[in-house]
């Protein structure tokens, strides 16, 4: 009789060892995955850049700024922002800290520049659109999808290159001002576009409360990040920077050689812009295409001489 209650006592000894020691393994998987989506969301935001521009009302700013708090984003940056408004905003509640390190800039192309895709905002309305245009949640797997593969070669062990550095992977989100949004100008610095679904009957929506419903479907779904990492690397784009550089040696070369004469556009420069987006140039091509158009705008400036250590 002693030896089996020995037995049971025993027995149930091994059989709490057993579901503790699941209890144990189930617990570090939880605690292992809950570490892989907060390393995936630090990724988004580290690589993720607010732009408002043209922001005239202190509220939205401060709303804004809020919401970029809330979900645990850092880099805000405003373009050329109304100055009353934005001294406003600096007391809002919640987003002083945001507030403070805002970077402010004079143009969209020295806020972006730094910046491998660059993600407009729209309501659409009867605008005539130019580029892509995807709902929230399609846009934030294409941006969760744009920062995994940038991190990819790194997380691979794999020697670093001029394409790993860490703007290669740095996204823009840009918002236009409350009462038009982004100009024609700004969106041809955009990849793409995305938007709220919204009903027809009232598309537009508060900036603050855009900016917080974009921000959220980015941080909700962060384990995207891990899914994508696990694929294949692929050409990373060029930056805005190099971007507008060679758009500007192109649409020089453009002009010296006649072509813009043919067919005369007020908005030949913007055109011009869409069509180099569309190029999605990887950063390892842009600096030659640059240099190649360089070339021949020197050429056309100088039809009949060499360039110095040339015959």
């Amino acid at each position: 009789m002693v030896r089996n209650d020995a037995f049971e006592v025993d027995g149930g000894y091994r059989l709490f060892a057993a579901q503790k020691n699941v209890g144990t393994r189930l617990s570090f998987e939880r605690r292992a995955i809950e570490y892989a989506l907060m390393c995936a969301a630090q990724k988004v935001s580290d690589n993720l850049r607010i732009v408002l521009v043209d922001t005239r009302n202190p509220l939205n700013i401060g709303a804004a700024a809020r919401a970029v708090s809330n979900f645990g984003f850092a880099h805000f940056r405003l373009v050329h922002p109304y100055d009353v408004a934005f001294q406003g905003a600096r007391s809002a509640v919640g987003a002083a800290k945001i507030l403070e390190l805002a970077e402010v800039y004079e143009t969209l192309t020295e806020a972006i520049a730094d910046c491998s895709l660059v993600v407009g905002t729209t309501a659409v309305g009867h605008r005539e659109l130019h580029l892509p245009l995807r709902r929230l949640e399609a846009g934030a797997r294409i941006i969760h999808k744009h920062i995994a593969q940038k991190h990819s070669a790194r997380a691979a062990g794999k020697k670093p290159r001029k394409a790993t550095t860490p703007e290669s992977a740095r996204v823009a989100l840009l918002f236009g001002s409350e009462k038009y949004g982004l100009s024609n100008e700004d969106l041809s610095h955009c990849h793409w576009l995305m938007r709220i679904p919204t009903r027809e009957e009232h598309i537009s929506m508060n900036l603050g409360q855009a900016v917080s419903i974009c921000l959220y479907e980015l941080i909700r779904d962060a384990k995207t990040i891990a899914k994508f990492e696990r694929l294949a690397e692929k050409a990373i784009p060029a930056n805005a920077g190099e971007v507008e550089r060679f758009t500007k040696v192109l649409s020089e070369a453009l002009s010296l050689s006649g072509f813009l004469d043919r067919r005369t556009v007020a908005d030949a420069d913007d055109r011009i812009r869409r069509l180099v987006r569309r190029l999605k140039l990887p950063q390892r091509d842009a600096d030659m295409w640059t240099g190649i158009m360089r070339q021949i705008v020197w050429k056309l400036n100088h039809p009949t001489t060499s360039k110095p250590g040339r015959e």
